[in-house]
């Protein structure tokens, strides 16, 4: 059952230790510690509370004498080339001559798709696919000629190219309580998408993640919608500013909207929220995004009903309502809308080849990936029998030009001739995502004060994630899914082992995956690297009658733990997972625990914090505090800051340090079987 935030609540938690503002737990609860204040600072400042959806100026007004342009162009357009503007194909699907063909408008390559089908494609390999569209778009027979886009899913570095800089993703973005750190990503993260010559990132997602089940929570900063509103106008100001620089990049608010509250965390899923909670939650990304100049949307896969409060959007990418009334018209939004992945499929009467609804609803441009030629036909017939109007198509294609020329794409300039354009280099920006790495990091249990951990020290590594890029990236990582993949694909990264062995020598440091055969008491530590493998989208979610049990599905996990615990020797415990989970078992047999989310190609950031520096100093203390509540119980789902009742093991706000140590008792251990109900 959703439960509506109290804005009251958010007000009172700012500025005071929000363990202590935020946890209410019974007699016989175990009272989780109190870390260090959240300071002004990092914190989220509180949210007005809004009785409608509230009207956005954007940071990028509209100019006179663009708009008188764009009609122009509009004006002296066919109908077909209007279609092929609000058409967007795989790069997979389509050749040069086709775009030229049909006035394509846009492209995109989906997880896993690179040039030449060569996962290891280089910088100017990329770079020359983008100039060979480019031209295509130019060499058609229009009186204007409208270059083409390209889009990417850039959502936590650029994330599909082989050798760049891959940052963790937004869930420990969140940890971090640092929105100008999320700035400063956006801009290298637009650089490097830039280096490929590509001009659109899919990124970023603005969920409010409700309910942990979502295959998709690490895509969200936070269950908190004051949050995801403070980073969200950061985020799209590093990546797009204002367009005063050619360094600036296309960005996408997604997924429009609710996609974070659906159901039992069900991908794709139904959102049975009141409109308060769509607008005072969800919303809330929106808002500060839109009010950054967030120049296109893309609709969500989720669908929006509530028949107790007369609520019946439906599939999000069907909804004039929302699409149209809420976003076109309430919040002042003039960019365009794009659809999702054959979204346009799940509305009811539709396929991935036809959807007069959709369009008629408020999609501008429409992501066939593969059914693009079809598309075009059915479109140009339903225009002509008058299913669309010409009105509606007229406005997409206004859109769609308004949006390319802010974004300086009608300069005359391919791909190859643009900033940082084929510069491998710009690819890079390890010193930032290792940073990023240090601040996500949240320190749940300490006791002994075992860490920080000497140097010179004889240390035993255990666990399946050790030594594994593809576990610390996790999904959207070189593929859709991020499996697939080994050390070797991630050139320019280091893996926590390799961390590790930096910090500690590696003549001190012995990996084991498993532990086994291994004798502790040779060892001054243990350092188990465990948690989730690599998932993306819906599958990543936990079943509804599943559990948040994490050793139910990762029983290796404990039991590298139970080889280790309890021979006389500390047992530091990484958990690299993209959500928060049901660990207690885990945590009883480690000393201390730390939650590192899916940090990326840094791992030398983990080991930064856990060990102390040459001189014996602490070398980089822990600053995250989790963005997301921790459940004490397996079936503990939704469990959100706010709710009646909130009573998590950690809540929100909730992570030790160094300077503000505290001990964790041992907690109760429930394994329930036959799921949740």
């Amino acid at each position: 059952m959703r439960r509506t935030r109290a804005a009251s609540f958010l007000k009172k938690a700012v500025g005071m230790s929000l363990a202590a503002a935020l946890l209410s737990c019974g007699p016989d609860a175990y009272v989780a510690p109190s870390p260090a204040p959240v300071t002004p600072a990092t914190a989220s400042k509180p949210l007005a509370t809004y009785t409608d959806w509230p009207s956005i100026t954007s940071a990028i007004p509209k100019d006179p004498v663009m708009e008188s342009r764009i009609a122009q162009i509009v004006a002296g357009m066919t109908l077909a080339q209007k279609v092929g503007q609000m058409t967007q194909a795989e790069i997979q699907s389509i050749t040069p001559a086709e775009v030229t063909q049909y006035f394509i408008g846009s492209v995109l390559n989906g997880g896993g798709s690179w040039p030449g089908n060569n996962k290891r494609a280089a910088v100017t390999d990329w770079v020359a696919r983008a100039d060979a569209f480019y031209d295509a778009s130019l060499a058609t027979n229009m009186a204007v000629k409208i270059p083409i886009i390209w889009g990417t899913d850039a959502v936590h570095g650029h994330n599909n190219v082989y050798g760049a800089t891959v940052f963790p993703h937004n869930i420990g973005l969140g940890a971090a309580h640092d929105a100008e750190l999320v700035r400063r990503i956006g801009i290298a993260t637009a650089r490097a998408v830039r280096a490929t010559g590509i001009d659109w990132a899919f990124a970023p997602t603005l969920a409010v993640v409700r309910d942990d089940r979502w295959g998709r929570s690490y895509e969200g900063f936070s269950e908190d919608p004051a949050i995801v509103n403070e980073y969200a106008g950061q985020i799209v100001t590093g990546f797009q500013g204002t367009f005063s620089s050619e360094a600036n990049l296309l960005v996408t608010a997604k997924h429009f909207m609710g996609d974070g509250g659906t159901d039992k965390g069900d991908d794709q899923g139904v959102t049975t929220c009141s409109l308060s909670d769509m607008i005072n939650i969800h919303g809330q990304g929106y808002y500060s995004a839109l009010a950054a100049g967030a120049q296109t949307v893309m609709a969500s896969f989720s669908s929006w009903s509530n028949p107790s409060q007369g609520i019946n959007a439906g599939k999000m990418h069907g909804s004039q309502y929302m699409l149209t009334e809420v976003l076109k018209g309430k919040l002042g939004f003039d960019g365009f809308v794009v659809s999702d992945w054959n979204g346009i499929a799940q509305v009811p009467g539709c396929t991935n080849s036809s959807c007069p609804q959709a369009i008629n609803a408020g999609i501008d441009m429409v992501m066939v990936p593969t059914d693009w030629k079809a598309f075009i036909t059915n479109t140009l017939a339903q225009v002509q029998s008058g299913q669309i109007p010409l009105s509606r198509i007229d406005d997409a294609v206004t859109r769609i030009l308004r949006v390319k020329m802010r974004a300086g794409l009608f300069s005359g300039r391919k791909p190859s001739q643009r900033l940082d354009a084929g510069n491998a280099a710009a690819l890079q920006a390890r010193p930032l995502a290792r940073e990023a790495v240090q601040k996500s990091l949240v320190l749940l249990k300490n006791n002994g004060n075992v860490l920080p951990l000497a140097r010179g020290k004889k240390i035993l590594v255990v666990g399946k994630s050790a030594d594994s890029m593809p576990n610390q990236t996790g999904g959207w990582t070189l593929t859709w899914q991020g499996t697939g993949n080994s050390n070797a694909d991630f050139p320019n990264g280091d893996t926590i082992l390799a961390g590790i062995r930096e910090a500690a020598g590696a003549a001190n440091v012995t990996y084991s995956s498993n532990g086994r055969g291994v004798q502790v008491a040779n060892f001054d530590a243990v350092i188990a690297v465990v948690g989730e493998t690599p998932y993306a989208e819906g599958n990543g979610d936990i079943g509804p009658t599943q559990t948040l049990e994490h050793s139910s599905r990762y029983a290796e996990d404990l039991s590298v733990l139970k080889g280790v615990t309890g021979k006389g020797k500390p047992v530091i415990t990484v958990f690299l997972s993209g959500r928060p989970l049901y660990v207690n078992n885990l945590l009883n047999r480690s000393d201390a625990f730390v939650a590192a989310w899916l940090p990326g190609t840094e791992g030398k950031g983990v080991s930064d914090v856990l060990f102390r520096d040459a001189s014996g100093n602490i070398h980089k203390d822990f600053t995250g505090k989790l963005s997301f509540s921790w459940p004490k119980a397996a079936c503990q789902t939704p469990v959100n800051v706010g709710d009646a009742n909130y009573a998590p093991l950690f809540p929100l706000g909730y992570g030790l340090s160094y300077a503000h140590p505290a001990t964790v008792p041992q907690l109760a251990e429930t394994s329930v079987s036959g799921g949740c109900g």
